[in-house]
């Protein structure tokens, strides 16, 4: 199961894209979003939210 974006909390601030060593977040319609395809679940994106945005 790979990790979310809650869009109401996501602030589009891109630490979460930066630190996916994947690649797997991008940017869709102002908020981030994660390729669950991509997603190797390792949590780096959800450790560097501000907003607690992310979570599995």
């Amino acid at each position: 199961m790979a990790y979310k974006v809650n869009p109401d909390t996501c602030i589009n601030c891109g630490a979460c894209e930066s630190a996916c060593p994947v690649a797997a977040i991008s940017e869709v319609d102002g908020k981030r979003k994660i390729d669950e395809s991509k997603c190797i679940e390792c949590g780096a994106c959800a450790g560097t939210c501000p907003v607690n945005a992310i979570s599995l």
